[in-house]
């Protein structure tokens, strides 16, 4: 099996630090075998690296590029909490929560951004999982996506 960090770098990717916290909770909670991540943000050390709603200036792509973000965050979340990318598994699910203007109906094209980095760095056996992909008004900082995660280790 691929070294996950080499594969990360591979497709032209590099971890960031892992994000700050924005309020009372845990970054990273293990029960059992299973890992599950709060959301993650499109942020780079702490600040938002695109903001407003899909279908209302922020673009289909621009949501899949910050879908690839929060899904970078939330590996380096998990990076920290388990010392070693290399003990994931698979990837059970994502939830991921794109603001979206009226009318914008393709959150799940959005959240195929975080699917396919997920699906190319750990392959389509482990690296696909359940996945829901829901449209909010808002979200923290005007942030146009933040996905949760839940990993098998």
């Amino acid at each position: 099996m691929m070294d996950i960090y080499e594969r990360i770098r591979e497709l032209g990717y590099e971890l960031p630090s892992a994000p700050p916290k924005g309020g009372i909770y845990k970054p990273v909670i293990q029960v059992g075998n299973m890992v599950y991540l709060s959301g993650q943000g499109a942020t780079r050390n702490g600040t938002p690296v695109f903001s407003g709603r899909l279908g209302e200036g922020c673009t289909v792509a621009e949501g899949q590029e910050a879908a690839v973000i929060c899904t970078l965050n939330g590996l380096s979340a998990l990076d920290e909490y388990l010392g070693d990318l290399n003990k994931i598994k698979r990837v059970v699910k994502i939830l991921a929560f794109v603001a979206s203007g009226s009318g914008f109906h393709q959150q799940p094209v959005v959240a195929d951004g975080a699917s396919r980095i997920l699906m190319d760095i750990f392959g389509e056996d482990s690296g696909v999982g359940a996945r829901s992909a829901i449209g909010v008004s808002e979200l923290p900082g005007g942030i146009p996506v933040e996905i949760e995660y839940i990993f098998e280790v």
